[in-house]
């Protein structure tokens, strides 16, 4: 399935007033974006990301709630990419875990992120 090049990962974007773009598909407006700091971003996807490791909530419904990414509508699901397709801190990141991981804090261009490698 996944090759050295290639690996699978879902993931929970939360976006915050420093992200590069402050629209979502849930705040097309960016209004709650705009309004949100980065600490409060992490601090909520921490909490996100304890509910999903202590068996509480599920990775992909918690995604589709409260992810700011489009895939939030697949449970968080990118499909498989490669090395160059992502932004840097990411791809590290989705690269260096092992199957059914999950990342802790990731920082990008786009906002916050956890990510769950699939494959």
């Amino acid at each position: 399935m996944a090759s050295k090049q290639q690996v699978r990962a879902s993931h929970i974007l939360i976006k915050h007033q420093g992200s590069r773009r402050k629209a979502s598909w849930k705040d097309p407006e960016g209004l709650v974006i705009s309004n949100t700091t980065k600490e409060s971003a992490i601090s909520q996807l921490n909490a996100h990301r304890e509910d999903i490791i202590s068996g509480k909530a599920q990775f992909d419904d918690v995604a589709s709630r409260v992810s700011d990414c489009s895939s939030a509508k697949r449970g968080g699901d990118l499909g498989p990419f490669g090395r160059g397709q992502m932004q840097k801190p990411f791809e590290e990141a989705a690269f260096s875990l092992k199957v059914g991981e999950i990342s802790g804090i990731v920082e990008t261009d786009s906002g916050v992120h956890v990510i769950l490698r699939t494959g």
